[in-house]
Formats: structure tokens, sequence, C-alpha cells
């Protein structure tokens, strides 16, 4: 059986799933993100195996040599998307300082009682919390104050408060200015200056991509205005490798610990599907004087996301 043009039913299909994936890879390759869906899809790019792998089918099964190629070009060029992007920079001086990260969106204080418990089990020196609103933010607080007597927070309810806890001292700084909370200070980590930062961008939800884009924009303003300084970012980026905003954030000098310890397509969002579909677009970044191993994304009750917490280490610079 053929349609008017002579192809078979089978064609058709594969051209419609090939010609999706392609406009999604070609922003992929221009360094784009392009505008509603290609941003949203772009996050769970690992996934578009499974329509490509379906035009595949249809293309063999209708006899269409050209949409077989078409669909084994698409496959090669996912497949050398998939790879980790960018260069990892092993430090290679003298190890200074060690110390434990942990990050968490709470998705609007919901995820706090869950986040205790892991709080107290892997005790980590440094956490952020997004999405900590007004009950969060008392909670641990009041939980942890011996705990962590350094604290840099900006109080909002809903999903605009967030907190970051420390064990080290903290010097307040400006923090970086967005629609949600993203508080920011210099920890003196045993002598040693270190700028930390939480992240917590806008989505990219329909109509909202260029406010998404101007706000990742800000984080990597962030992590390119002091290179010298050792830097963590560290929170819910509402971004992943496969988005352009994210990797200028990495190219301005920076690293994705998950990376480091192996775990660059582990998906942290959404935590109910995590396991089968999902993105990673939490993250702690870290600046070539980190090291990073031990990384775990944990899943916590009450929230949409996984919590991260990863070991790493500061180096001397050579």
């Amino acid at each position: 059986m053929t349609d008017r043009a002579g192809r078979r039913p089978g064609s058709r299909c594969a051209g419609l799933l090939l010609a999706g994936v392609s406009v999604i890879l070609g922003c992929r390759a221009a360094g784009t993100d392009g505008i509603t869906p290609v941003p949203q899809l772009l996050a769970f790019l690992p996934w578009l195996l499974v329509p490509v792998g379906l035009g595949l089918l249809c293309a063999l099964l209708a006899r269409w040599w050209p949409g077989l190629v078409w669909a084994i070009a698409v496959l090669g060029v996912l497949a050398w998307y998939m790879d980790p992007y960018g260069r990892i920079h092993e430090p290679g001086g003298l190890p200074l300082a060690s110390l434990r990260v942990l990050t968490s969106n709470v998705e609007f204080g919901r995820g706090t009682p869950a986040l205790v418990p892991q709080i107290r089990r892997h005790r980590p020196d440094l956490v952020f919390v997004e999405e900590c609103e007004y009950t969060c933010q008392a909670t641990l607080e009041r939980d942890f104050a011996d705990t962590y007597p350094h604290r840099q927070a900006v109080a909002a309810g809903g999903s605009r408060g967030s907190l970051v806890l420390s064990r080290f001292p903290l010097r307040a700084t400006a923090g970086v200015p967005g629609t949600m909370g993203m508080p920011g200070a210099v920890a003196d980590v045993r002598g040693h200056a270190v700028r930390v930062q939480l992240a917590h961008p806008m989505p990219p939800l329909p109509r909202q991509v260029g406010l998404w884009q101007r706000e990742l924009g800000r984080l990597r303003a962030f992590a390119a205005a002091d290179t010298r300084t050792p830097t963590i970012l560290a929170g819910d980026f509402n971004a992943s490798q496969d988005h352009a905003a994210f990797r200028r954030i990495l190219d301005a000098g920076l690293t994705d610990a998950a990376r480091l310890d192996g775990h660059d397509r582990t998906p942290s969002w959404p935590s109910r599907t995590a396991s089968v579909l999902g993105a990673q677009i939490d993250h702690v970044l870290l600046s070539p004087d980190f090291s990073a191993t031990d990384a775990r994304f944990l899943r916590l009750t009450g929230t949409d996301h996984r919590a991260l917490v990863v070991h790493i280490t500061l180096h001397q610079r050579r």
C-alpha cells in the first residue's frame, strides 16, 4: 500500500519522527536553545533515542532506504552529543581542605522533613536549599543551629526562598539577582577564601525561555567575574549539559562535580521517574581548584527533585 507519492505509510511516520529530532539536534549543534518546545526537549536528549529508533524501524519496514540512511545519521549525531560536554581538568596541587556539599530543591518546602535526616546522615559542610520558604528556613535553622552556625538566606515564600547553611564562616555577598532567591557568600574554608553561590534560575517555561536564558547568563557572569578565587556554584539550574545557556557557564571555567565522579547523565528530576526517565538539572559546579568523589543522588519524599551530595577537595593552585 502506498500514498499518492508512491510512498508506504511507514515512510511518512519515519519522516515526521526523524524531522522532529533533527530540528532539536540542529539547535544543539548550532549552540542555541531555540524556542519552545526545543529547550524543554533538549533536557531529555538521551531519550530522543526512542523516536529515532521508531523512525528507523518504520523506515526499515517501509523499505524507505533514504529514511534508513537518515535515521542512522541521526543516531550517530545523537550518540556524539551523549558524551559528556567539555574537558576535565584535574587539579595537580597539594590538597588543602576536604568538605562535603549537598544541594536540594525541596519543592515549596514540602521536602524539608525528608531533607533533615539526610543532612544528619551525610553531615555536609555546605548545604544549598532551593525553594526553602519561611517554614523550611525556620525548621533548618532551628534543627541545625549548632551544627551550622553560619547561614545566608533569601527569606521569601513559595519557590522564591533559598538558604545556604555552612560550618565555615561566611561573608555575605550581593548574590545573583533573579526571580527566585540566589544568595551568595565567601566562605573561610580553613583559612582559604571560597566563593559559594546558590543557583536557582527560572525554568524554561513557554513564554519564559528568554527570562530563563537571562538568569542563566547572570550565573555565567558570576562564574566569569573571578577566576582566581576557588568557586562552588550549586543548586537547581533548571538546565542540563545539553542546554547552550548552561554550557556557557561551564565554559567560564567550571566543571560539574557529578561528572568528575562518573555521573554525567544521572537524572535528578523528576524524582519519581528519574530511574527511568529524567534530566540532570541539579548540579554542583566547581572551579579547577577542586576534585570530586562519592557523588550521590538522594531520593527525598515530598519533592520532585533528587538531592545531590558530593565530597570535594580543595587543592593548591600550581
